[in-house]
């Protein structure tokens, strides 16, 4: 009852916007995808849940601290425990799955995803907390004004969160183009470079010759290039790709050692290469594989 009896109407004011402008920096970052989220709507609903929940606690905290309620404070380490245990959760919750699916992700993976859940809830938590701290410090006679302001101070905060925050993607460090199949014999060959000679039936030969699909990625540089052979990364990209088209039968992916291309080939249930191409391009970099280039180009780094 203590606590009811200090806030007050601009307060209440202050708590509202900061939990809207961090719940909207939660749906907006939040990508219905297949590389991050589901696409059935319970999961959709529970990540703007989570979004409302740590909004809801960056907003009280500059009101309880001039309130000078400094244990209400002390929920934004109990915010910070949850957020891990949510990371963890959404981890075990896609290694369960791997078996299930017909090309595993990759720990490396579902690490990157569960990190991603993780920081968004964080981006909500620091969007409604400046939110709030904006209106404070400019703190206009008029309410309306008061508003504006930390509406203006939240887009800020979400553009620059989101902007700090997004990685990179495949197309960043490759030439993605579509290879041009051949079988010579029971080999198979994308672009003149040998793939497999597993191809020893006709009915292969055939599957691969009527509906086989094949990319090439040519790396842009050598510092890509030591990127784009990490296996995690690989598997990412195998993954993306298949689960894009489907596959009938037979994946391969093949490096070339001299000059650093990835050849992937399977036969899809969907032969649309455009979307294929659009999947690899769009395979976001992962953390273990991504390669700073200002250390890159230190002694230490080269």
């Amino acid at each position: 009852m203590e606590t009811a009896k200090v806030l007050s109407a601009a307060d209440i004011t202050l708590i509202v916007t900061g939990i809207i402008m961090g719940t909207s920096a939660r749906i907006i970052t939040l990508k219905v995808d297949f590389r991050q989220v589901p696409t059935y709507p319970s999961a959709y609903f529970n990540n703007i849940i989570l979004g409302l929940i740590a909004s809801a606690l960056g907003a009280i905290a500059i009101p309880a601290i001039l309130a000078k309620n400094y244990a209400s404070v002390t929920f934004l380490t109990v915010a910070v425990q949850q957020f891990r245990e949510i990371r963890k959760t959404e981890r075990d919750s896609l290694e369960k799955l791997e078996h299930s699916e017909y090309i595993q992700r990759g720990a490396a993976y579902i690490d990157g995803i569960s990190k991603t859940f993780e920081s968004r809830s964080y981006i909500s938590l620091v969007t409604a907390l400046l939110t709030v701290l904006a209106m404070k410090l400019v703190n206009f006679a008029d309410p309306l004004l008061n508003i504006a302001a930390g509406v203006v101070a939240g887009l800020l905060v979400i553009f620059f969160c989101h902007r700090f925050t997004k990685g990179k993607t495949i197309k960043d460090i490759c030439v993605v183009r579509q290879g041009t199949i051949e079988v010579r014999g029971s080999e198979l060959y994308v672009d003149d470079m040998f793939v497999t000679n597993y191809l020893g039936t006709d009915r292969s030969r055939e599957a691969f010759l009527k509906e086989g699909i094949a990319v090439v990625l040519e790396p842009k540089n050598k510092a890509c290039r030591i990127t784009l052979e990490n296996y995690g990364q690989r598997q990412a990209i195998l993954f993306e790709a298949v689960r894009a088209l489907g596959v009938k039968r037979y994946k391969f992916m093949r490096r070339n050692f001299a000059t650093g291309k990835i050849i992937l080939a399977f036969v899809p249930i969907l032969n649309h290469p455009d979307q294929l191409i659009h999947a690899v391009r769009n395979t976001p970099i992962l953390e273990n594989s991504r390669k700073i280039k200002r250390i890159m180009d230190t002694q230490l780094g080269g």
